[in-house]
């Protein structure tokens, strides 16, 4: 891990005041060692999430925990937001939808009640592709994949080309007008290292959205993908999705 990658974790990590075992995995995680720390180790983890669309309300509670854990700038940026479908007369190849400000003040009410629609919300974020397109493009390396399955970006050799950002389909980077370097979803690597969950998981009210470790035999997504038809976005893109949804109407674009 470079001296980037470690300053990126660093400053992440001074958002947490840790103590006891998790303050020393940490400074393993800083040093690029996390596969050796004493209460971590990223080789046995492969993070994603699972998004149940059934029970999300709407409430924009994620977006606005996520843009206030991660500094994400004011405007129109967002590193996880969340979409209103509604869908007339079924499945629709043409649904209306909308996110006024990403989501973050939640939605207004805008359609006629029982006028034989549907209407349901559905949130967004980087995907942590297995095989992502945005680290195959990048130039110089900005965008790597960490030995856990996530996908980070160091600002430090970030060109702000946009490569990324235009190979990315599911739209999930932006060009941080601060910095002129990309910026997306980190999965709050910073949180997860230490056995937390996302900001954005945290404060669902619903459960909508839970962290999953697909490595880990005890972790109940595997009931849950067992039991449920859980789906992926674009899965004809063959990118190794993470994020898993679950009730993922035809109509999702």
């Amino acid at each position: 891990m470079s001296e980037s990658r470690r300053d990126f974790l660093a400053s992440a990590g001074k958002l947490l005041l840790l103590t006891g075992p998790a303050a020393l995995a940490f400074d393993f995680v800083v040093s690029g060692r996390a596969q050796v720390a004493p209460g971590y180790s990223a080789r046995e983890h492969w993070w994603g999430m699972l998004i149940d669309i059934e029970v999300c309300i709407g409430c924009g509670k994620c977006v606005k925990a996520c843009k206030e854990e991660n500094g994400v700038p004011e405007g129109p940026y967002f590193r996880t937001w969340v979409e209103r479908y509604h869908v007339a007369g079924g499945v629709s190849e043409h649904p209306d939808v909308d996110s006024p400000n990403g989501g973050l003040d939640g939605f207004r009410e805008r359609y006629r009640a029982g006028d034989g629609a549907k209407s349901f919300f559905v949130p967004k974020l980087c995907n942590h592709c297995a095989t992502s397109p945005c680290v195959q493009v990048c130039p110089v390396g900005a965008t790597f994949e960490s030995p856990d399955g996530v996908v980070l970006v160091d600002k430090d050799y970030c060109l702000g080309c946009r490569y990324c950002v235009q190979a990315c389909p599911y739209g999930c980077r932006f060009i941080d007008p601060r910095t002129n370097t990309v910026d997306k979803c980190s999965l709050c690597y910073h949180r997860i290292t230490k056995g937390l969950t996302t900001a954005c998981c945290e404060v669902c009210p619903t459960g909508a959205r839970q962290l999953v470790d697909l490595k880990d035999p005890k972790d109940p997504v595997h009931e849950f993908l067992r039991t449920h038809k859980v789906q992926v976005l674009k899965p004809q893109l063959a990118t190794g999705s993470k994020a898993y949804y679950n009730g993922l109407d035809g109509s999702v674009r």
